[in-house]
């Protein structure tokens, strides 16, 4: 999957960009592949006192220390048991490394971004906040995150 993770800016436009789809609970939701660095299975995580409890703590990525957070609590969505499947995404936002655990990846798709339909007010428990919209592909609905505001909420300076 590391290979799908190379895109490059050109090939992306204001209307259309490709989208790292993950699994939480029931839903799927998904990021800004030029936001993702890379998928990983989950290491061994090294709790931090004091911190949030959505962030598990942090891991050591190739001599990087990464702040790891678990979009399920982030999000208000039911603990699960730990699977297989369960992957932490990298992303970069604000020239920051943060390591997000997800239950699943599902793939990578181009979306329409001038299909992407608002926030609903209700969307699986997320705050509408941290929603960018809600996108179609095929017969799924996909939630499309805002990277930004869920890590830095509306304090949007870089």
């Amino acid at each position: 999957m590391e290979e799908i993770l190379e895109m490059r800016e050109e090939d992306q436009t204001a209307n259309r960009k490709q989208i790292v789809i993950f699994q939480l609970g029931e839903e799927e939701y998904g990021i800004n592949i030029l936001q993702t660095k890379e998928i990983i299975k989950p290491s061994k995580i090294t709790n931090v006192p004091n911190t949030p409890d959505y962030v598990l703590g942090v891991i050591n990525l190739r001599g990087q220390i990464v702040p790891v957070i678990d979009l399920r609590k982030r999000f208000a969505i039911a603990a699960t048991e730990t699977t297989d499947k369960q992957r932490v995404i990298t992303i970069e936002v604000r020239d920051s490394l943060i390591g997000l655990v997800v239950d699943s990846v599902n793939g990578v798709v181009w979306l329409n971004m001038n299909e992407l339909e608002p926030a609903p007010e209700i969307a699986g428990g997320i705050e509408q906040e941290f929603i960018e919209g809600v996108g179609k592909i095929e017969d799924r609905l996909l939630v499309l995150i805002d990277l930004e505001k869920l890590l830095f909420g509306n304090d949007q300076e870089g």
